[in-house]
């Protein structure tokens, strides 16, 4: 493909996955602690060859999609169709304006596609005009007929499992969707298959056997386990804060504003809580400190919110693959009480490092009177993360 051809792709997920059991729509259920719809895009959000986007949703899910979606680049969604064919279409219309030359259209419902098999299939499609990932049948196959029996036994030999992205030149698929359209031909069950109809020879790329679609309960369960066991690198650290009291009239405490005769004198906003779980994280990932990340000396950090540092800490943990087993903070103070507070700081933290509640602690005791804590001179603050790793011998620190 020449270097000057731009590639779009087409993330569908207008449908409500009915098989995947009751609850919301599969492609924003939680796997591996994260979305569905968040590991399907994001490998083509960050991917250098790819310039837009396109999401196609049901207008009902946008509130559970700009969730998932948050932090990724995309084109404002399209309106998704009664049928997976109607919402390719929907998409191809919605990117038509922005003129690619080459399109992938892929389901949310796939949400382990590396950024190799995408590369894969730019490439393809750049060489031969339409292509799609296949891997190899590795059982034996049987045709069976309407009264249960065997007909037909195919040659495994040639038989192939199609995945997605589908890979296009954006002309001729867009021209295909819209003659399937215009002939009321709506009874495609992927895009290849409708390319084929339309005349068009349909190349195979090697796929990826971790690429599989998400549809019963039970391929989430699996996945959740085959996820659980890659993250066999499990590491504990600790974090450890401590401001004192200046003028004003609140603190923040783990993300809350908690009103006070006193305010801290601090560089950013002096959030004990989280400062101490930031350097817990990175502590745990052997990654500095939060003064080595956010030095008091750049003005930029001046006043900052610390929620900012905890996502940030949290991002550093992503890009290694990593999740997020448990947080705890212990705040030491004789004032403000921490107690009424607590399942708000608890819920804020969550909301923050995108956690269940269910793995946020949040504790608080006094000092008995004494030293500055006991003096009311200050509030510190302790904190421990669990987190697991793939495991491997890789130096990050490089």
């Amino acid at each position: 493909m020449a270097k000057s051809e731009r590639t779009a792709a087409i993330l569908v997920a207008a449908g409500r996955g009915l098989r995947a059991g009751a609850g919301e729509p599969k492609q924003y259920r939680s796997i591996g602690g994260q979305s569905v719809m968040f590991r399907a895009m994001e490998p083509f959000c960050r991917h250098p060859q790819i310039f837009a986007v396109q999401p196609v949703l049901n207008p009902d899910d946008t509130a559970m999609f700009n969730t998932a979606a948050s932090g990724l680049r995309h084109e404002p969604p399209a309106k998704g169709g009664a049928t997976r064919q109607a919402s390719v279409h929907a998409g191809l219309e919605a990117l038509a304006a922005q003129k690619p030359d080459v399109v992938l259209i892929h389901d949310a419902a796939r949400p382990f596609v590396s950024p190799a098999l995408i590369s894969r299939a730019i490439e393809a499609a750049g060489r031969t005009g339409a292509a799609i990932p296949a891997i190899a049948v590795t059982d034996t196959i049987k045709l069976i007929g309407a009264n249960g029996d065997v007909e037909a036994t195919p040659e495994r030999a040639r038989l192939r499992i199609a995945q997605t992205p589908q890979a296009f030149r954006f002309g001729a698929i867009l021209e295909a969707h819209r003659r399937a359209a215009r002939e009321a031909r709506g009874d495609f069950t992927d895009d290849a298959a409708l390319a084929e109809w339309a005349g068009l020879t349909v190349a195979t790329f090697e796929g990826d056997v971790a690429n599989m679609k998400l549809t019963t309960p039970e391929d989430f369960v699996r996945e959740e386990a085959r996820l659980g066991a890659m993250l066999g690198d499990i590491r504990t650290g600790t974090g450890y804060d401590v401001h004192a009291f200046g003028a004003g009239d609140h603190v923040m405490i783990c993300g809350v504003r908690v009103p006070h005769t006193r305010g801290f004198l601090a560089h950013s906003d002096g959030d004990v809580g989280l400062h101490a779980l930031v350097d817990a994280i990175l502590g745990a990932l052997a990654d500095g400190d939060i003064g080595s990340h956010f030095p008091p000396s750049d003005p930029q950090w001046k006043g900052a919110s610390s929620d900012r540092f905890l996502k940030y800490a949290v991002d550093r943990l992503s890009a290694r693959g990593g999740r997020i087993a448990n947080l705890e903070v212990t705040l030491i103070c004789e004032r403000p009480k921490i107690g009424p507070l607590r399942d708000t700081m608890r819920a804020r933290i969550a909301e923050i490092t995108g956690l269940d509640i269910s793995r946020v602690a949040v504790k608080a005791t006094t000092s008995e009177g004494l030293g500055f804590t006991g003096r009311e001179e200050g509030i510190a603050a302790t904190a421990g993360a669990t987190i697991r790793l793939p495991w491997q011998d890789k130096d990050w620190s490089a």
